[in-house]
């Protein structure tokens, strides 16, 4: 039997893997939608993120909350004739970790892609 104090020591020279640096704020799915979409329009409003992500009004709510909370995005609100909106842009710092997420993703499909599948897996 082995003594798990055997275990040998992660090697600290050894680069982690690229999934570590994956943002958890910004990768989760619905957050990355919303910073996508946010950062394809200038401003986006809230009922169409709803729809477009297939949210209810309180899911998507709490997850800008989360997003406004870290810095992320900007939430308006106002009126449209007599209607009350709000709408949702990208703070340039949201828009420098939707980037360097999309960069970390493009750094985990090259492994994919670069790695020789054997047949029989």
């Amino acid at each position: 039997m082995t003594d798990p104090d055997d275990t040998p020591a992660p090697d600290k020279t050894a680069p982690a893997h690229p999934v570590t640096d994956l943002d958890d704020v910004v990768h989760q799915r619905v957050r990355l939608g919303i910073l996508t979409i946010a950062h394809e329009a200038r401003r986006v409003e809230f009922g169409f993120l709803r729809t477009q992500l297939e949210l209810t009004a309180g899911n998507l709510s709490k997850h800008l909350s989360v997003l406004e909370t870290a810095g992320l995005i900007g939430v308006e609100k106002g009126y449209e004739g007599r209607r009350g909106r709000t709408w949702i842009t990208l703070t340039p710092a949201g828009s420098a970790a939707l980037v360097a997420e999309v960069t970390r993703l493009k750094v985990l499909i090259a492994r994919v892609e670069n790695t020789d599948i054997p047949e029989d897996r």
